[in-house]
């Protein structure tokens, strides 16, 4: 039950931050939005379940950003008409939007016991 609440809280986090700057900033539909979602937030999980509690926060929340970063540029490429150079703009503010919001639910995973303890009491 611990995972799907974190499933829970990654996928909306995600939905509303990829929304946000590109339903309303670069015009995506919210349906291509909600797959670029679904993918990311089903392989960045996989992530923060197996590797997370190998590394750092500072760390994960890089490798999550540059996840990020290739998922949405591909995806929104294959999904949208926009130039490359915009959607590459795109995802990489999404990107940087994202690693904030991962660096504090890698927090949230440590304090439900998923990933390291570690990052629960710290900034690394």
């Amino acid at each position: 039950m611990k995972h799907v609440k974190a499933l829970a809280v990654k996928g909306t986090m995600t939905l509303v931050l990829l929304y946000l700057f590109l339903g309303f900033g670069f015009g995506l539909s919210f349906g291509n939005v909600f797959i670029i979602t679904v993918i990311l937030v089903g392989i960045a999980y996989l992530g923060d379940i197996l590797i997370l509690p190998k590394i750092t926060n500072i760390m994960a929340t890089v490798a999550d950003s540059v996840i990020a970063f290739f998922i949405v540029w591909w995806l929104g490429m294959a999904l949208t008409p926009i130039a490359p150079k915009t959607m590459a703009g795109a995802a990489a503010i999404s990107a940087i939007a994202i690693a904030v919001g991962e660096y504090f639910f890698h927090i949230y995973l440590a304090k439900l016991g998923i990933g390291s303890d570690r990052l629960s009491t710290s900034s690394s």
